[in-house]
């Protein structure tokens, strides 16, 4: 069974008022043998309703993230480390000479 978890690596953001106007994101997938990772970031325009910085958790700014990205993006990232799962797994691509 694969689990992937979206976490924060970073968040820039105004010191002003707190505005975070990008997060830097991991995206990790694993099995209990292997693992893929993607990294990413996304911008942000300000909202009407800011969210006070110091009341932020990370769940609060990967829903952000998931929301920006979209559900299809979403979606073909969580794909594609699978794919680099299954890869790893059974691979279809080696290197090497034969006579080594």
């Amino acid at each position: 069974m694969t689990t992937t978890t979206w976490k924060i690596a970073q968040l820039d953001r105004e010191t002003e008022d707190g505005f975070v106007f990008t997060a830097h994101y991991t995206v990790s997938a694993s099995d209990e043998t292997y693992n893929s990772g993607a990294y990413g970031s996304i911008g942000f325009e300000r909202p009407e309703d800011l969210a006070p910085y110091a009341s932020l958790t990370e769940e609060v700014v990967v829903g952000w993230v998931k929301d920006q990205l979209t559900a299809e993006k979403v979606s073909e990232i969580e794909v594609a480390l699978q794919a680099q799962l299954d890869e790893q797994k059974a691979p279809t691509k080696a290197t090497g000479t034969p006579w080594s």
